[in-house]
């Protein structure tokens, strides 16, 4: 089955699911996606964790503390929400791969760097062999390209980051790892009579 994974570096529950993609990645064909998270909201009409008071500070404190509980490096950046545009394209310029993930994830979420502006990530950009980056930026195929990612991403209707798709199945999150790996050991998964009703169980009230 074919995987992809779809995330945005302004997300940190990304980061903490990057270490197990790239895991995968070694075993698997995956096909990393980056998007922006905030085209994702806008499409949907919803607000993110970070723009709803009181969730934002309990989203922060329960990132940083699953990440000490992985002992996964977890440090803020400058500001959060960042707009992550400039560190979007950079991975799409320097080819999306998994080098160039990780460098940008690292760059962030490691070393709490900002990377909201080409000047901000000029450093990262030269390591990853984008020279000028205000260039690579403003590059015509590298916004296509992830404005390609976008729309793949309503095709495959993606509601959140980080999500990883196998198949025509839908797993979001980095807590969701495990699920999405015994699903992919074990296609069957969702064959059996409970599983196969929770896909056409009725809706008994809308608020809509």
């Amino acid at each position: 089955m074919p995987i992809a994974w779809y995330f945005d570096f302004v997300s940190m529950f990304s980061w903490l699911q990057w270490p197990a993609v790239r895991e995968l990645a070694q075993e698997r064909e995956v096909v990393l996606r980056p998007i922006l998270f905030g085209g994702l909201l806008k499409q949907m009409g919803q607000r993110g964790p970070a723009e709803i008071p009181r969730k934002r500070e309990f989203t922060y404190r329960y990132a940083l503390w699953r990440a000490r509980r992985a002992n996964v490096p977890l440090k803020f950046p400058p500001t959060h929400p960042f707009n992550p545009l400039p560190a979007l394209r950079l991975c799409v310029a320097a080819g999306s791969t998994p080098e160039a993930v990780g460098a940008i994830f690292e760059w962030i979420w490691v070393h709490g760097r900002a990377a909201d502006t080409p000047e901000t990530i000029q450093p990262l950009a030269t390591s990853l062999g984008v020279g000028d980056v205000s260039a690579a930026l403003s590059a015509p195929d590298v916004k296509a390209a992830l404005q390609a990612n976008f729309e793949q991403a309503m095709r495959d209707q993606v509601y959140g980051v980080p999500t990883l798709a196998i198949g025509n199945e839908l797993f979001w999150g980095a807590d969701a790892h495990a699920f999405a790996m015994d699903y992919l050991a074990h296609p069957e998964l969702f064959d059996d009579s409970e599983m196969a009703r929770l896909g056409n169980l009725p809706v008994g009230l809308s608020r809509s």
